[in-house]
């Protein structure tokens, strides 16, 4: 069974950094991340939230290892309100740039009703990592957001070794 401290240790290893450079990043000393990774301490929760979207994972999987939410189709009671759901898209490139951005539905929807181009974002990356922004279809995805999915909807990972996960919550 994985730790905490493990997974902070295996996604930090991921991202080719050092506990330096992940210490300066969170605004914690190295020993503090040396603490973490052997499961003597644990981060502060104000913490948790910057480090798993540093890592581009739920808080889920970084606290208890828990898998990505898989997508699934809500029926009947069960699915959320749409006006209260959040579209994210998270981008990492190989050369270490991170977007995040977090779309309220309803703003998506709007938007496309008044004809704006949401395909095609270019919100950086790679040429390859643009290629494939430029095939998503925001109006499919809405359409799945509506027939009641939610989850991690799109990964996309490209050559050049950008990446990009949508998902709505």
């Amino acid at each position: 069974m994985s730790t905490l401290g493990s997974r902070i240790n295996e996604y930090r290893r991921q991202r080719n950094i050092t506990q330096e450079q992940l210490a300066e990043t969170m605004g914690v000393t190295s020993q503090a991340v040396s603490k973490w990774e052997n499961d003597i301490s644990c981060p502060d929760i104000s913490i948790l939230p910057q480090l798993a979207d540093y890592f581009t994972v739920s808080l889920d999987r970084l606290i208890r290892g828990d898998e990505p939410t898989r997508p699934q189709v809500l029926q009947g009671n069960a699915r959320k309100d749409i006006n209260t759901m959040i579209l994210r898209i998270a981008v990492d490139s190989l050369g270490g740039d991170r977007v995040r951005v977090n779309l309220p539905v309803p703003l998506i929807i709007a938007g496309l009703e008044m004809g704006l181009p949401l395909a095609g974002m270019n919100i950086g990356g790679s040429d390859s990592f643009n290629n494939a922004m430029e095939k998503l279809d925001f109006g499919n995805i809405i359409k799945l957001v509506e027939s009641g999915m939610i989850g991690n909807l799109v990964e996309i990972r490209s050559a050049g070794g950008d990446k990009v996960n949508i998902f709505v919550e």
